[in-house]
């Protein structure tokens, strides 16, 4: 696709002169006649550059410059200057600009120069389509839920993200910590920079301290060669670390050490490291009362603990649960080639009545689960309904207020007895109960179960 280049100038002639040779070379072409226009038509179109004369009716092209590269950085800037103002021109390079024009140059300076601030404004606009899916992919718009609760956390985490304050999510297991960390981290101006993240639960003491910290060779056996840690990997950028309360209390106080001077000592090392990192822990426990146990240091509590986000549960967010869901659903099945899936309404009232004691990561499980089960060979829409649920959904979630059993949900509840007895099985579920198969389907269509 051809670049765009917009020309500002009043004189006409010189404009319409400049544009047709641009036109030559296969580039779009858009005009203005001052500054007011020009800013206009960057306002409503993607331009890879801009060539603005110095000396405009309405503004100075000096000025005109910067003002676009702050509000349009991808976008390059190139001046008009004529034979006495090419200190202007100096002054729009200083101030931004990618370089000047001398009015009368001809087509073998203007042509090459043009073509390289073209190509430099076309990486601009690839890194930038990168950092806007990235973001999509990391950032806060990943993030499902329009409850109050969710919305609230997310609103205190936005805030913090700006910043280089220590962060720490607390929360139940599976209630999403790390979507948050790496969406704190891809808000920050550190989001250049690396997201590195680590389970502090699920190694043992001198993995971890290696993994954080790095080692020197032959510090331990089996120790070959020099290896960086996690804290060096993360220079500039993000740690995540994951379970901080599973974290031994001599590893604690090396945690401590960066925290506050912001250097460490890799193992087998006597010369400090100095880093320069933004942590975000998380953990499912309650902190202080494990410092008050003696568990935890409760300085180091204090210290991860100056900027505090709980994660709701997702049984206080039932209102999310449809579309969590729906997201979900559509995610599993794509991955099996399907494109169009539904889920009932009786399915998501199963969803909502369950207690979710896994919470988000539970919620996918089973998602997961259904859409393998009803899916089929070829293209038909899956549908997703209860009897796809595991069985101690389906039973969980049956009423057990005797003034609300009424004949026909005592025969429901009968029903998805038996068909849990014979692990499904239809034809042998109509037999126990004594009636016909065809009988057997049409309770189970009215009952919301599916074939």
């Amino acid at each position: 696709m051809a670049a765009t280049i917009l020309l500002i100038d009043d004189e006409a002639r010189l404009r319409q002169l400049l544009a047709r040779i641009l036109q030559l070379e296969g580039y779009v072409v858009l005009e203005a006649e001052n500054a007011r226009a020009g800013l206009k038509v960057l306002e409503r179109e993607d331009v890879q550059l801009v060539i603005s004369d110095v000396k405009l009716p309405d503004k100075n092209g000096i000025e005109l410059s910067t003002q676009i590269k702050e509000l349009y950085p991808a976008t390059e800037v190139i001046v008009l200057t004529a034979y006495g103002t090419i200190s202007d021109g100096v002054k729009a390079i200083k101030n931004g600009a990618f370089d000047y024009i001398t009015k009368g140059d001809d087509n073998d300076r203007i042509i090459p120069l043009v073509n390289r601030a073209v190509e430099k404004a076309n990486l601009q606009f690839r890194i930038k389509q990168l950092e806007q899916q990235v973001s999509q992919r990391y950032g806060f718009e990943r993030i499902i839920g329009r409850s109050k609760p969710i919305q609230q956390a997310i609103e205190l985490a936005r805030k913090v993200a700006v910043t280089d304050t220590t962060v720490l999510l607390t929360g139940e297991t599976g209630t999403g910590k790390e979507v948050f960390a790496q969406a704190i981290h891809q808000a920050s101006l550190r989001r250049v920079g690396p997201f590195v993240a680590i389970n502090c639960g699920a190694l043992g003491k001198d993995i971890l301290e290696s993994e954080l910290f790095g080692h020197r060779s032959g510090a331990f056996t089996g120790a070959s060669r020099d290896q960086k840690g996690l804290f060096a990997e993360a220079n500039k950028g993000t740690i995540f670390l994951d379970e901080i309360g599973e974290m031994p209390l001599d590893l604690q106080a090396k945690l401590l050490r960066v925290l506050e001077t912001h250097e460490f000592l890799r193992v087998g090392d006597t010369k400090p490291t100095k880093t320069d990192v933004r942590v975000i822990a998380a953990t499912n426990r309650g902190l202080e009362a494990e410092a008050n146990a003696g568990r935890f240091r409760l300085d180091l509590y204090y210290r991860l603990s100056v900027f505090q986000i709980e994660l709701p549960p997702l049984r206080a967010r039932r209102d999310d649960i449809s579309e969590l869901a729906d997201q979900f659903a559509r995610q599993e099945a794509s991955k099996i080639g399907k494109r169009d899936v539904r889920l009932t309404s009786l399915f998501v009232q199963k969803l909502q009545n369950h207690g979710w004691k896994g919470n988000i990561r539970e919620l996918k499980n089973v998602i997961e689960r259904a859409v393998i089960l009803a899916s089929s060979p070829g293209q038909e829409p899956i549908e997703l309904t209860p009897d796809l649920l595991p069985y101690e959904m389906q039973e969980s979630s049956l009423s057990t207020d005797p003034a609300a059993l009424d004949l026909a949900t005592v025969e429901q509840q009968h029903i998805r007895r038996v068909l849990r007895q014979t692990n499904g099985n239809k034809t042998e579920t109509a037999r126990l109960l004594g009636i016909g198969l065809t009988t057997l389907y049409r309770k189970l269509q009215e009952a919301g179960l599916g074939d």
